[in-house]
């Protein structure tokens, strides 16, 4: 696969106005796997290269598609499967953002530059993270939908400093922790005190 002439094909399809490309409204012909692999830890490689472009990587991620459990980068007329370790973008920035109504919104950003607004209790799921990751009593982390049925998993350090943002409740032997952001309640992390 010539990588310049896929680049070339997003470029000239994306809509000024738009922020990202429709990907949702292609459905090229499907044109074989390619060696790229977005590793666990966020980063793009092609045929065992990072790919050290970070605009090219935010390129190549706005036009990613996942139908079922696969991954594919789409054109108009192009469509290539890769390979997805975990989750193809990583949470590694936060911020608050001030409401006019004086409540606050939590944003997340991705290693991408992909922002997401904290605004619907459905963008978080916690699941537990594959085995590579993670601690041997490890319990569900949050991962975050970024768009289009595509994940986050948060980066350990974000994790750590939300953790210590949220407030514990208590409800029997389960402890929640819980981040509030858009006058929203968001479940980041529980512990079965039973265990």
């Amino acid at each position: 696969m010539d990588l310049t002439k896929f680049q070339k094909q997003i470029e000239g399809s994306s809509d000024k106005a738009r922020s990202l490309p429709p990907v949702e409204n292609w459905n090229p012909d499907f044109c074989g796997d390619i060696n790229m692999v977005i590793a666990m830890d966020g980063r793009w490689f092609y045929e065992g290269t990072p790919v050290g472009r970070a605009s090219l990587v935010k390129l190549f991620s706005s036009v990613l598609k996942k139908e079922e459990d696969n991954y594919f980068l789409v054109t108009p007329v192009e469509k290539v499967g890769i390979t997805v370790e975990d989750t193809p973008f990583l949470i590694t920035q936060w911020k608050v953002l001030e409401e006019k109504d004086n409540s606050e919104t939590l944003v997340l950003v991705t290693q991408t530059g992909d922002e997401v607004r904290l605004d619907n209790e459905e963008q978080i799921e916690l699941r537990v993270p594959p085995e590579e990751i993670r601690d041997k009593d490890a319990t569900a982390i949050p991962y975050v939908c970024v768009r289009r049925n595509l994940w986050a998993r948060l980066h350990q350090n974000v994790y750590y400093q939300l953790l210590e943002k949220a407030e514990e409740k208590s409800n029997g032997d389960t402890t929640r922790f819980i981040i509030h952001s858009a006058n929203r309640n968001f479940v980041i992390g529980e512990v079965n005190q039973s265990k």
